[in-house]
C-alpha cells in the first residue's frame, strides 16, 4: 500500500483508457503522454496495461507501506527517496517506510510514477483511470491509502535508459480532419507557418491556442470526436481535445492530431509554443 502525504498539484491514477463506452458519452481517458507511461511500466516488466501515476506541474509526496521497485519517466520533476535524488527512466528499490517526494519541475509538465505490478485502485468500466463521475474521485487526495503488490525482490532485464524528451519537440504533426475543406488559403498559410502559444486554459480535457486564424461561418451538426480532434470555433480559435475531450462536438474538425503528437502536447504548458506540420503520404 502507498499512502498519500501531499498529492501535488494533480495527480491522478491513469492506465491506457476507458475503451468501448464512447457511444454513452465516456471518453477514453487514460495516459495524456501514454508514451513516458509506457516506458515507465516496461522498465519494471509490467503489463502496458497496468495503471501508473499521472503527475502534473508539481508531485506528490508518498510513503511506501509495502516494498516495491519503481520508475519515473516523463516530465522532470526533481525526485527524491528518504530526501536522497533518484534518477527518471530508472528502476528503484523501495522499502516500507520510504518517502518518495517530488521538487521543482525542471522540464516538461507532466511525469509517471510506475510501480512493479500497476496501482491497484478500482476497475470501473474495465479502466483503472481516474474520471469522475465514472469514478469516486477525480484525483489522488491527502491521505489517501492506494493499493500496490508486494515486491521485495526483482532483477530487470533493463535497469535503466536514455532520457526521452518530448518537452524538446514543438512540431505536432497532423492529418486533416473531416472539416478540413472549409479553410482557406489564408488560414491554412497561418496553421502550417506560424507558432502558437497554450492558452492558461489547458488541462485532461483540452488544450486552447492563444494565437487565431481567422473567423468562419460554417455550420455542422453535432459529430464525433477524439482525443487530438482540432477544433475551429467561429471566431478561429483552436481547440484541441485531449483524453478527457468530450465524445462529440459542434465545431469545425478541421486537423487531427497523430498520436505521439498527443503525448507531445500533453508535455507542454502555459506559453509554451507548437507547431503544425502536415502529414504528406
Amino acid at each position: 500500500m502507498l499512502k498519500v502525504i501531499h498529492p501535488g498539484f494533480f495527480t491522478t491514477v491513469q492506465d491506457t483508457g476507458r475503451f468501448g463506452y464512447r457511444e454513452k458519452g465516456v471518453p477514453v481517458c487514460g495516459c495524456m503522454d501514454n508514451y513516458s507511461a509506457s516506458i515507465a511500466n516496461s522498465l519494471l516488466e509490467n503489463k502496458e496495461t497496468d495503471a501508473v501515476m499521472e503527475i502534473t506541474m508539481t508531485g506528490p509526496e508518498l510513503e511506501f507501506h509495502t516494498s516495491s521497485f519503481f520508475s519515473i519517466t516523463g516530465a522532470e520533476m526533481s525526485p527524491t527517496l528518504n530526501g536522497i535524488p533518484v534518477n527518471s527512466y530508472e528502476v528503484h528499490k523501495a522499502k516500507e517506510g520510504d518517502v518518495l517526494s517530488f521538487g521543482k519541475l525542471i522540464n516538461g509538465f507532466r511525469s509517471y510514477l510506475a510501480v512493479k505490478g500497476g496501482f491497484l485502485t478500482e476497475v470501473k468500466l474495465r479502466s483503472r483511470s481516474f474520471y469522475k463521475p465514472i469514478t469516486d474521485k477525480n484525483r489522488i487526495k491527502e491521505r489517501m491509502e492506494i493499493p500496490i503488490e508486494e515486491h521485495t525482490e526483482y532483477s530487470p532485464i533493463i535497469s535503466h535508459i536514455k532520457p526521452e524528451a518530448w518537452h524538446k519537440e514543438h512540431e505536432l504533426i497532423v492529418y486533416k480532419g473531416p472539416e478540413y475543406k472549409i479553410l482557406k488559403d489564408d488560414q491554412l498559410k497561418l496553421l502550417f507557418t506560424g507558432k502558437f502559444t497554450i492558452a492558461k486554459e489547458n488541462n485532461r480535457m483540452a488544450y486552447q491556442l492563444e494565437e487565431l486564424i481567422g473567423a468562419h461561418s460554417h455550420r455542422m451538426l453535432t459529430s464525433a470526436t477524439l482525443p487530438g480532434t482540432i477544433q475551429l470555433t467561429p471566431a478561429g480559435k483552436l481547440i484541441i481535445l485531449m483524453r478527457d475531450g468530450q465524445t462529440t462536438g459542434g465545431y469545425p474538425r478541421v486537423l487531427q492530431l497523430a498520436t505521439k503528437s498527443i503525448a507531445i502536447l500533453a508535455q507542454k504548458k502555459f506559453r509554451d509554443t507548437v507547431s503544425f506540420h502536415p502529414l504528406r503520404h
